[in-house]
C-alpha cells in the first residue's frame, strides 16, 4: 500500500488517542484500531510514499540531523473527503521545517511521494475515523470535541507499512 514517515507519540498521548479511538468505534465507526489489519499506531505521518527502496529510504532518514521531540496541542478535528475524521494538530515552523526537510530526504532517493504530502499541500492530522457515514459524522465530531484537548509529545520515528503495519524504528527524531 503505502510507506508513512511517522513521528510517534509518548505514552500518555498514545493512550489518549487510543482510547478516542475506542469511544468512536463504540458509535459503530472504523478507526485505525479496527482499520485493515488493526496494528495501527497513534502517529503524525510527515511523508507518505506511494513507491519507494526501504534500505535507501532508511538511509536517508537515517542521515538527517539529530531532532528535539516537539510538541503539540489538539483542539479540534478535520473532516477529509469519504468520512475520514482527524484531531487537527497545532502547527509551528519547526514542524513544517522538519517535514519539508523528510519529503526532500526521501524524494532524493527515487520514492514516488502521495500528493497530499507535498510542502505546501501537508494538512497535518492525527488520524481518528476512516469512514464516517454522514449520518454518524456529527457524533464522530462530537466525540472528538469532548476530547480536546489533547495534547502530544512526538517523541520517535519510524517507518510504518501502512499496508501490513509493519515498522522499522528510525535511529533518532527527524
Amino acid at each position: 500500500m503505502a510507506l508513512a514517515v511517522c513521528l510517534l507519540f509518548d505514552r500518555r498521548a498514545d493512550r489518549l488517542v487510543r482510547d478516542l479511538w475506542g469511544r468512536v468505534e463504540t458509535l459503530g465507526v472504523m478507526t485505525l484500531a479496527s482499520h485493515t489489519h488493526g496494528r495501527h499506531h497513534p502517529h503524525l505521518s510527515l511523508a507518505v510514499l506511494r513507491s519507494w527502496d526501504l534500505d535507501q529510504v532508511g538511509a536517508a532518514l537515517a542521515a538527517l540531523p539529530v531532532e528535539d521531540p516537539i510538541t503539540v496541542s489538539c483542539h479540534g478535528s478535520l473532516v477529509f473527503p469519504r468520512g475520514r475524521v482527524a484531531l487537527a494538530p497545532s502547527v509551528d515552523a519547526d514542524l513544517v521545517r522538519r517535514q519539508e526537510r523528510v519529503v526532500a530526504a526521501v524524494e532524493a532517493t527515487g520514492a514516488d511521494l502521495h500528493r497530499n504530502y507535498v510542502p505546501g499541500r501537508w494538512v497535518p492530522h492525527i488520524s481518528v475515523a476512516t469512514r464516517a457515514s454522514s449520518a454518524t459524522l456529527a457524533a464522530v465530531t462530537t466525540t472528538v470535541a469532548d476530547a480536546v484537548p489533547i495534547v502530544v509529545r512526538l517523541e520517535r520515528a519510524a517507518l510504518i507499512d501502512s499496508g501490513t503495519g509493519q515498522t522499522w524504528p528510525l535511529p533518532h527524531l527527524i
